[in-house]
């Protein structure tokens, strides 16, 4: 590398996106160099300001400041590159690759299209349209946000970052800060997976029609309930389809299966 390599910024929470975004940028652009690493939208703010780094790749959503706002604050100043494991309500606002977007699990070929684009426009000044279109993405964000529960739940297994279909997901587990996603892959092994959200904060993003909190540990997704059995206690005990483990149901919220 030399003084003039070109810089970036990569921005997620999830340190494991983080670092295997580094690693393809560093195999499909071995002249980059990247200057900072942030784990949210506010100090990806603090540290372009710090660094000045010419491409800024920014995950959609991040607790507190979004990669959306957070790219308000940077603007023009640097090419944008936004990250997101959803496509269906941003994609028009992309157009043509004036903003551009990968979509996670980030693959390397996508992004080698990607790197070739900034080749191209590292040095032309950005669209002037720029603040237009990144106030567009963030209606549409907003927008969603409000209308929509999670349709994925992004975990930890092992070295690598899953996206789980909801629908995929049996039961959450508390532990402690965080949570664990019992769920069936497409081949319906089941996994544990590690979801770095307390119990409670998770919950409240899925859908309450399906997903209920029975038990301070423990939430289940109703359609993975085969039955429950009633104790004398008034507690009881769900059985799950497919699964020898059953999931404790509290006095507080045995009412929930009265009609089972």
């Amino acid at each position: 590398m030399t003084p003039e390599s070109p810089t970036a910024l990569i921005a997620d929470d999830e340190p494991l996106l983080r670092q295997s975004l580094a690693r393809m940028l560093a195999e499909v652009w071995p002249e980059l160099r990247l200057v900072a690493e942030a784990r949210n939208g506010r100090e990806a703010v603090e540290l372009f300001e710090a660094h000045r780094p010419q491409v800024c790749f920014l995950d959609v959503r991040m607790p507190g400041m979004s990669g959306v706002d957070a790219a308000r604050r940077i603007g023009a100043r640097a090419r944008l590159v936004f990250v997101t494991a959803f496509t269906d309500y941003a994609v028009d606002a992309f157009d043509q690759g004036a903003l551009d977007y990968l979509v996670k699990p980030v693959e390397v070929a996508r992004l080698g299209d990607t790197v070739a684009r900034l080749k191209e426009r590292l040095h032309q000044p950005g669209p002037q349209d720029l603040v237009a279109r990144l106030d567009e993405l963030a209606a549409r964000l907003d927008q969603r946000a409000s209308t929509g529960p999670l349709r994925w739940i992004k975990a930890s297994i092992g070295a690598c970052v899953q996206l789980i279909p909801i629908e995929r997901v049996d039961y959450l587990q508390s532990d402690g800060k965080y949570t664990n996603v019992a769920w069936r892959d497409p081949e319906g092994i089941h996994r544990v997976s590690l979801v770095r959200l307390s119990l409670s904060d998770l919950v409240r993003q899925l859908d309450q029609t399906a997903f209920v909190q029975v038990h301070r540990s423990y939430a289940v997704h109703l359609a993975s309930v085969s039955h429950v059995v009633r104790h004398e206690n008034e507690t009881g005990t769900l059985h799950l389809h497919g699964r020898t483990e059953t999931i404790s149901v509290s006095r507080s919220r045995s009412h929930l299966f009265r009609q089972m």
